[in-house]
């Protein structure tokens, strides 16, 4: 009998046979904000098991929760409320339960929501609508006319359609068809849902690799068919193939019958991903992100659950699906940020991938051309497998790099290209090639004000300026979306055609690019466009064919998209993101420039890559230029070793927020004094306050208010743990939340373990 075809119910006869002592206790986890299981009776009808999924009473409601343990019931019995029925879902294995415990231990996220991470996609679904197919019956009817024949032509040879498709072949309204079946010339049939993927074959089209990317791709297939725990840093310039490599590890986990999982940073921009996946194995894999409806996203899990399906390209939650085989784990472009979920339960994605692998005894694959300094560190010091893919596929160059300094051939006032790289545009274009202009920084301008009195325009609700977007003519807070006409008198003074814009963004390069350029076909990337991602995908598509002369871009285009007509990158401003007190700030620029500067010379005609800088004598710039990544990674490693920084040192944040600003310092102060006085603990030593800790201490800097000091109305405020790796950090930070006073006034305390944005 199967458990995941049942659904059993609690009968009247459930408590007599509970006072007997027959009954079970099952310890059931709702997807909730609490820490533990709750302790429930279940009728010996149930057969419950660990990792059923049953329907229960919590409070005065009906809620859903996964059994985590089954006991006899003994002498606990009490007054148990008892589980209400089993619900017809496939059970949660050990090994998913397992890492979701661990998650909520390791980041302080209530286990209860840990599984939510794990069980949202099953919980939201609405049930799942028949699917109708019509087909010709071979009957006439009563009145043919033109249109009616075109269906009836359209719809010869008995196949099925569905109506959408047949009215689309046939050029006309469903209604045709709908009065075709009432004179019975057309018949609806009921049909079973389409796959959520199909099948797919892999030796559809296997590759001819190079030397280097089969030595590596054999390498990551022996450990698919080892059938155990081993992690891959793959590590390739731009354009070296890593794809084509760790495709032939599915192949390898396919051919053996199990399942992998493909993350990408962006996977709902990744067009050209998915194709190129379908022409190696024959069709497209599942696609799971937050465009994918909720009802796909249900048959998804389930068929993720029953291995109905094997591949599955996502986004981060993808870590969370319930997958009965899992051989294989692919994070690719593994440094990208966007792995990090903040809101919530705060994990890395990457680094959960690690332990998820570890769990499910698979092969793992850390993908980039610009590792982490943590991927890095792990590989150097042998904790993963490295394998190197030193060159281009197919003998390209690499592209050209060179800085244009801006202290000395600067563009005039009121531009922002340099006369160097203008030309270098133009003659892009006059080549009948590409040109990509980089700047990470959206809208049309960062800052408005007023040249009379001075006003600067800011988000009644946060802490930072509007930013104009002159494309909706408005002004945007980019933190909390709050959204305001550019008016065109100052509020403040009055003064009428007194307002200017302050600085660049992608918009404002536009209108210059248009003067400069003005027969020359342009487009702006960028997320904040209306369209979503179909619109995104569909220009990226155009980009890769030629259809744009000159794309202008924010980060979003250095997200190993393949451009072969694009031969020039311009980064306009290359110093933009190394000025901030992110810790990071180095390691990122480094990789975004290295990233957008490798899109440069992908098709037949080689790269080249103009750097806009003030200052071409900073390190992360030196290295980008000379092409010495290993210079790079060797110096930020050393000066993150020295400051005891991670993956030398451990970090967590706590984020202290609230409506009144008094009340959320006054907070954030006492859980500072709470670190200081807890009582001595075997698992970690705490800094004295003001003095030189020990190497081996736990140091809590703050509180200090965050650079971004209001969000949304909230006051903000910042503490950080700095910690040796050895120290037990969660540890210490359980026992300060228990030492710390209670939450009121609508004060929020938010721990991030590992975090990775300082804002």
């Amino acid at each position: 009998m199967s458990r995941a075809g049942d659904e059993s119910t609690g009968a009247p006869g459930a408590a007599q046979e509970n006072a007997q002592g027959s009954a079970q206790v099952a310890d059931v986890l709702a997807p909730v904000a609490v820490e533990a299981p709750y302790s429930y009776l279940t009728p010996p009808a149930m057969g419950l098991q660990p990792g059923d999924s049953v329907k229960i009473p919590l409070g005065t409601r009906e809620a859903y929760g996964v059994v985590w343990s089954v006991e006899p019931a003994g002498a606990q019995r009490g007054n148990l409320k008892t589980v209400i029925a089993r619900l017809d879902r496939p059970p949660m294995s050990q090994k998913l339960r397992d890492f979701i415990d661990w998650l909520a231990r390791y980041t302080l996220t209530p286990r209860g929501m840990a599984l939510r991470l794990a069980t949202r996609a099953a919980e939201e679904a609405a049930p799942e609508t028949p699917r109708t197919l019509y087909r010709a019956t071979g009957a006439k009817p009563g009145r043919l006319t033109p249109t009616r024949a075109r269906v009836l032509e359209a719809a010869e040879g008995g196949m099925a359609f569905t109506k959408k498709a047949l009215a689309e072949a046939a050029a006309c309204s469903s209604g045709v068809l709908d009065a075709l079946v009432d004179e019975g010339a057309l018949e609806a049939i009921a049909a079973p849902p389409e796959p959520v993927a199909r099948a797919l074959d892999p030796d559809f089209a296997a590759p001819v690799l190079e030397p280097a990317q089969r030595l590596a791709a054999d390498a990551l297939a022996q450990a698919v068919h080892a059938r155990a725990f081993r992690p891959f840093l793959l590590e390739g310039v731009t354009g070296s193939g890593k794809t084509e490599v760790y495709f032939e590890a599915i192949a390898a986990a396919l051919k053996d019958g199990g399942q992998a999982l493909v993350m990408m940073p962006e996977i709902a921009l990744t067009a050209q991903f998915l194709e190129r996946f379908a022409a190696r194995f024959g069709e497209k894999p599942a696609e799971w992100h937050s465009g994918v409806s909720e009802r796909k996203r249900a048959r998804i899990w389930r068929a993720a659950a029953t291995g109905e399906l094997s591949v599955v390209a996502g986004a981060r939650s993808a870590l969370f699906l319930p997958f009965r085989d899992l051989r294989l784990i692919v994070v690719d472009e593994e440094h990208e940020g966007a792995y990090k979920q903040d809101d919530g339960a705060s994990y890395h994605a990457r680094d959960m991938a690690v332990v998820r692998a570890r769990f499910e005894d698979a092969a793992l694959v850390l993908a980039s051309a610009t590792p982490s300094i943590e991927t890095r560190v792990n590989a150097e010091r042998g904790r993963y497998a490295h394998l190197r893919l030193d060159s281009r596929a197919g003998a390209r160059p690499m592209p050209i790099l060179a800085p244009v300094d801006m202290r000395v051939e600067g563009p005039e006032r009121g531009r922002w290209l340099a006369p160097r790289l203008a030309l270098a545009v133009g003659e892009a274009i006059a080549r009948g090639e590409q040109a990509l202009l980089f700047l990470n920084r959206r809208g049309y301008a960062p800052l408005t004000l007023c040249r009379e009195c001075g006003h600067r325009f800011r988000c009644t609700q946060c802490d930072s300026w509007l930013v104009e977007h002159r494309f909706r003519r408005a002004l945007v807070c980019h933190h909390c979306g709050h959204t305001e006409r550019r008016p065109h008198a100052c509020p403040e003074c009055g003064a009428e055609d007194s307002l200017t814009a302050c600085g660049p963004g992608v918009e404002r390069l536009a209108e210059e690019a248009a003067t400069l350029f003005p027969d020359a076909r342009i487009l702006v990337l960028s997320s904040d466009f209306p369209g979503g991602a179909e619109r995104l995908r569909r220009e990226l598509d155009e980009i890769a064919k030629g259809a744009f002369d000159i794309v202008i871009g924010t980060q979003l285009v250095a997200k190993g998209h393949n451009f072969p007509h694009l031969t020039l990158v311009g980064v306009v401003d290359a110093d933009l993101g190394l000025g901030s007190g992110d810790p990071r700030a180095a390691e990122r620029t480094f990789q975004l420039l290295a990233q957008v500067t490798g899109r440069a010379g992908r098709g037949d005609n080689p790269g080249r890559a103009l750097i806009q800088t003030f200052q071409p004598e900073h390190p992360v710039i030196a290295a980008l230029l000379s092409g010495d990544a290993e210079k790079f990674y060797a110096q930020e490693i050393a000066l993150r070793e020295r400051a005891g920084l991670p993956p030398f040192g451990r970090l967590a944040a706590l984020i202290v927020s609230g409506k009144d600003a008094a009340a959320t310092e006054a907070h954030a102060r006492a859980l500072a004094r709470a670190a200081h006085d807890l009582p001595p603990s075997p698992r970690y030593r705490v800094a004295a306050l003001g003095g030189i800790p020990d190497s081996d201490e736990i140091m809590m800097l703050g509180p200090a208010e965050a650079p971004v000091a209001l969000i949304r109305g909230r006051f903000r405020y910042r503490l950080l743990v700095k910690a040796p790796r050895s120290a037990d950090v969660q540890g210490f930070l359980r026992d300060l939340v228990k030492a710390s006073p209670r939450e009121r006034g609508g004060i929020r305390v938010q721990i991030d373990v590992d975090p990775q944005n300082f804002m």
